[in-house]
């Protein structure tokens, strides 16, 4: 048996509480093969999830990055009484300090974490459904803690149903753009912050070839990629900072995703970039539903052309390439780094929970919810901020 298959495909059958929830069963499965049609059937716009829990973002990551770490798929699905699926809970099992954890799929490459849910059932659902998927995944679940971190209050204005379980705000919040579909391309981008990128672009301009795209094809999406992986590393050199993207699998994951079509177009992981006939300037990668683009990865050039503000140059041009197409929301990612400031001026919260399965769990999800606090605190708190920051800078 392999590795994704590890955990035997099980049921579990609603005990009393059926009577107060919609959940009659819960499956837990480790193949992606026995999920895929469930899967997809919840990734649907009439559906509710984020592009982070597509079949297609994850599956490879967990061949390519989860193995690796030793994460097992942890495949959660619950059923109403006529074997309608209600939800699916893209998780993997691993260990840590003698602890079995449950978490989420994706690892730090996914932004955003959520179940992805029948869309009438997250209307409705209740405490009582909560408290019956939980009873389920404790009765069965070979786990201590489940640790469901970095989860959206709410997604396309409609709240997550998570939010009913104890949780606790995440360390960052996540920067966020509205956009209303016909309005004044300076309500998202103001004249004045286009005025100024406006004058630093007429430098960029002159350069031979310069121009914006959204790469399309497989030529042009391998060699944006050369070209951010030969970047990448040296921008996260100059700023001491480690480089995930040579933890391995990590590469082989954002190449397949990259490159996956997705059956309403486009790719799994979109790449923009400004470029020049002699160089790529700048690059912006994310993934986007319709609704809503989400940014992941992004580098810019070394050579003397960053003086020019690529990156700001080019998330304008990725702004207005969503707008024009009636999208309502843009995010760059959690964190408060002042660039995301200049365009994405709302906050979205965004919250975790960790839930106790065990005897053993009860003390590791304690320790576990107090470290986020206090990072929590720390984010929030400007005098412990400088402080942590002149602390690493000492000692990296």
């Amino acid at each position: 048996m392999t590795m994704a298959a590890a955990i035997e495909s099980r049921t579990a059958d609603a005990p009393a509480w059926s009577k107060t929830s919609r959940i009659a069963s819960v499956d837990f499965l480790g193949d992606f093969g026995q999920a895929e049609t469930i899967w997809r059937s919840l990734e649907n716009q009439q559906h509710f999830s984020t592009p982070y829990q597509r079949f297609d973002f994850l599956r490879p990551w967990q061949q390519l990055v989860g193995e690796r770490e030793g994460l097992r798929p942890f495949i959660v699905i619950a059923y109403d009484r006529e074997r309608r699926p209600l939800l699916l809970l893209p998780l993997a099992l691993g260990q840590a300090h003698g602890i079995r954890i449950a978490c989420f799929m994706g690892g730090k490459h996914a932004t955003f974490n959520m179940a992805l849910w029948d869309r009438n059932f997250a209307t409705e659902a209740t405490r009582a459904d909560l408290d019956a998927l939980i009873s389920a995944i404790r009765a069965r679940s070979e786990a201590d803690v489940l640790a469901l971190i970095q989860q959206p209050l709410k997604w396309r204005d409609l709240p997550n149903p998570m939010a009913l379980l104890p949780r606790q705000a995440s360390a960052n919040d996540c920067p966020l753009m509205t956009m209303v579909p016909g309005a004044s391309p300076t309500t998202w981008v103001s004249q004045s912050l286009r005025s100024r990128l406006k004058s630093k672009e007429r430098k960029l301009k002159m350069l031979p070839g310069y121009r914006y795209r959204l790469a399309t094809t497989d030529a042009e999406i391998k060699r944006l990629l050369e070209a951010f992986f030969r970047i990448k590393p040296q921008r996260m050199a100059e700023q001491k900072l480690p480089n995930v993207f040579a933890e391995p699998g990590v590469e082989d994951f954002i190449r397949t995703a990259c490159m996956t079509p997705l059956a309403s177009g486009g790719r799994v992981i979109d790449i923009h970039a400004l470029e020049c006939d002699n160089e790529v300037i700048a690059i912006f990668a994310g993934v986007a539903n319709g609704h809503r683009f989400s940014m992941m990865f992004n580098t810019y050039t070394i050579s003397g052309n960053s003086r020019y503000s690529p990156g700001l140059i080019l998330i304008r041009n990725i702004v207005d390439h969503y707008a024009e197409r009636g999208y309502c929301a843009l995010d760059l990612g959690i964190g408060s780094d002042d660039y995301k400031r200049l365009f994405c001026k709302a906050s979205e919260p965004i919250f975790d929970c960790y839930i106790p399965l065990s005897l053993r769990g009860r003390i590791a999800a304690a320790a576990m919810s107090g470290v986020n606090r206090a990072k929590h605190l720390v984010k929030h708190t400007p005098s412990l901020l400088h402080m942590a920051q002149k602390f690493r800078s000492a000692f990296s």
